[in-house]
């Protein structure tokens, strides 16, 4: 038995007021079912057509658009396989993508309509249709990810050159709200003060008749897969991609063999699997063990068989069979999620994450979906009851407690992109189907990625991401998974994982090589980074970094795969309840030259992330972190590439003897040492930015003269 933590603190009811359903919105610029109704309905608009604009929403079930959009007479449901969406899923998501795409199309057509499908760039596909059919609504999900939602801007500026005598076309963007709640103004930041708010969830809508489709239209035809990587491989310019000598998959093509060999051993996840979809990987042993003849009514229907996908049907019929696996069963399909289940289980309620979060990514089935038919099984399974302070099955608290951080994290977002700090306007980027916060600041020049510490955020640079940039650089800088207001999932967490993100944000966001510069537990980040793929890096700047310094290291050191335990959960909780009774001393300690530096700001933004759900999953990493590969050895082949910036009153370290072991044991790196403490970008910003400015200044110039002489 588990407690089901999210229902407990917020009501597991359901709004009753079935007027309240369609009229909620997020955000004052977002319209809600009702208003949009009312478009639809309006003068002049009811006989037009409109157009339902499908990205991460692929279904019929509980789909505002849809009921927003049955109002006209025509509707004309469109998927886009535009560069910029495709480009975010690996392989197996643009598998699941087809088969979900197939279903949607087939659902569609048994209510006589039908999905169009196009390629190219949303813009240009949604101006030609919209002038083919004269449409004067185009229905669409409101984008969280800053990329997609300058996508959708770009198709509002398209549709404003657009007039003709059945109006303007407008662009009609709906959310899908899981609270009762009038606007993201009523939620607060800290996750503590919002389960105090009890709010009631939104049940499903009910099914909708869709409008009939213009069947002369020509409706296209869904690709293979082949095509469709094809399709990306032809359209890699468009993307700007300029990576492709760099595999994603593997760091071998980047490293000496030694090194990748000794770094696989020692840290988990260097065996490079990719992630597949939200969650963890399995690993290969644990696939094959759980591989034989799929059943009929199998809902993991791509190749490598381990994530949950399909149509909505399929994936309703294996979340049922999730939920019930207390009970056991003999269909073989529900026995089948069983296996899959206890494959995914890398700590408890993992699974869920792990085997659904793709299928939720591309909105196979909606989040409250899941929430409604885990609380229904909950009531049959106790008689129609349920408490609040309950216990409830594991299974049902895995699927509630995923989606309710899901859906907090995304609220989360949706508000901190109208927010800025000190003119630093917070941006989204989607890694592995989690929402990761970054910021970036000027136009031109040399790249920087700013990383931050363990228990810090990107706005930890908070008086640097300006400065450095206004010295003609470019700084984008990110919080991590699991910290700050990025999500924490149910995950094991690693230094590699960590690494990988990194690795993804330069390629994906950045576009180009940068000078890495990381903060504590970060500053051991990006020199993994640079070891697995300095392509990526132009140089390292170290503030008072974590790692150690090992003479004479051969590589032949060997580590277990990190794995959960009794222990690690039991620490982790007592350390979540200590460094909240002692964050302050904690952090003033780290800022012994300027302790007004550790401000309340400062303090309170710390305070709120470690209330957020799965903070103490992020917290068990500590007891599993393996910083055995030594920096010396990260950093080889970096000579005269690497700046370390050591606060030289650092509480945390013996600054001076670590300094002298860098000196006697990395050839070729620079050493500053300053006044400060374990935090010097923060407690000496002015000093800092100004020796990482002269440093980048130096390093591009010699790097032209360089190219030049060539």
């Amino acid at each position: 038995m588990a407690l089901l933590s999210f229902p407990r603190f917020l009501s597991p009811s359901f709004s009753s007021n079935p007027k309240a359903r369609p009229s909620l919105c997020c955000t004052s610029s977002i319209m809600s079912v009702k208003k949009m109704k009312a478009a639809g309905s309006g003068a002049g608009n009811k006989d037009a057509a409109a157009i339902l604009w499908y990205k991460h929403d692929l279904r019929v079930d509980d789909h505002p658009g849809i009921v927003a959009a049955s109002m006209h007479r025509t509707l004309v449901p469109l998927y886009i396989f535009d560069p910029r969406i495709l480009s975010r899923f690996p392989d197996d998501m643009l598998e699941l993508l087809l088969f979900a795409l197939k279903d949607l199309k087939s659902s569609l057509r048994e209510q006589g309509s039908n999905l169009m499908i196009r390629f190219g760039t949303a813009e240009s596909i949604i101006e030609g249709l919209v002038k083919e059919v004269k449409a004067t609504n185009i229905f669409t999900e409101e984008e969280v990810e800053f990329g997609l939602w300058r996508m959708v801007e770009g198709v509002k500026e398209t549709l404003d050159t657009i007039s003709f005598a059945e109006g303007t076309p407008k662009l009609a963007i709906w959310n899908r709200p899981f609270y009762v709640m009038k606007s993201l103004k009523e939620l607060p930041k800290s996750y503590d003060e919002f389960k105090k708010m009890k709010l009631p969830t939104m049940p499903p809508l009910p099914p909708q008749v869709l409008p009939k489709g213009d069947m002369s239209l020509s409706w296209g035809t869904l690709p293979t897969l082949e095509d469709l990587k094809k399709f990306m491989d032809d359209n890699a310019g468009t993307l700007g991609n300029r990576w492709a000598s760099i595999e994603k998959d593997s760091a071998t093509s980047e490293l000496r063999k030694d090194q990748a060999a000794t770094l696989s051993t020692v840290v988990q996840g260097l065996r490079e699997e990719k992630f597949n979809g939200i969650g963890n990987s399995q690993s290969d042993s644990s696939l094959k063990k759980i591989q034989r003849k799929r059943p009929v009514k199998s809902a993991f229907v791509t190749q490598y068989g381990n994530i949950v996908g399909g149509g909505t049907s399929l994936v309703l019929n294996a979340l049922a069979a999730y939920l019930r696996y207390p009970e056991g069963t003999s269909r073989d399909e529900w026995q089948e999620v069983h296996e899959k289940l206890r494959a995914a289980e890398t700590r408890e309620g993992a699974s869920f994450g792990a085997l659904f979060g793709s299928a939720l990514l591309l909105g196979i089935i909606s989040r409250r979906r899941v929430y409604y038919e885990a609380i229904e099984y909950e009531k049959e399974r106790n008689a129609g009851i349920i408490s609040h302070f309950g216990c409830s099955a594991k299974m049902v608290a895995a699927a509630a407690d995923t989606v309710c951080s899901m859906e907090w994290y995304t609220l989360l977002a949706l508000k901190s992109k109208a927010a800025s700090l000190g003119g630093s306007s917070v941006r989204i980027w989607r890694w592995n189907g989690y929402l990761i916060h970054y910021t970036q600041s000027g136009d031109e020049g040399p790249a920087l990625l700013l990383v931050h510490g363990f228990g810090a955020f990107w706005s930890h640079y908070r008086d640097n991401i300006h400065n450095i940039a206004e010295g003609g650089n470019r700084v984008w800088a990110l919080t991590l998974l699991g910290f700050g207001e990025s999500e924490k999932p149910n995950i094991v967490y690693t230094e590699v994982v960590w690494a990988k993100l990194l690795r993804d944000f330069i390629i994906e966001v950045v576009g180009e090589p940068v000078h890495l510069v990381g903060n504590s537990i970060g500053g051991y980040l990006v020199a993994i980074v640079a070891c697995l793929w300095p392509a990526l890096a132009k140089s390292v700047i170290l503030l008072n970094s974590a790692g150690n310094v090992i003479p004479g290291y051969s590589g032949a050191r060997h580590s277990d795969v990190r794995q959960t335990s009794g222990a690690a959960w039991l620490g982790a909780r007592f350390l979540s309840l200590f460094l909240r009774l002692n964050l302050r001393k904690i952090v003033r300690s780290c800022y012994p030259i300027r302790s007004d530096r550790a401000d309340e700001w400062l303090i309170q933004e710390m305070l709120r992330a470690s209330y957020d759900p799965g903070v103490v999953v992020v917290l068990e990493s500590i007891f599993s972190f393996d910083l055995s590969v030594p920096l010396n050895y990260l950093l080889q082949g970096f000579e005269k590439r690497v700046l370390v910036l050591q606060g030289m009153k650092d509480p945390i370290s013996d600054s001076k003897s670590r300094l002298d072991m860098l000196r006697e044991h990395c050839e070729g790196i620079i050493i500053r040492e300053l006044d400060a403490g374990h935090c010097p970008h923060d407690e000496k910003p002015e000093e800092v930015n100004s020796i990482i400015q002269e440093w980048v200044d130096t390093l591009e110039s010699e790097a032209l003269t360089t190219s030049s002489r060539r």
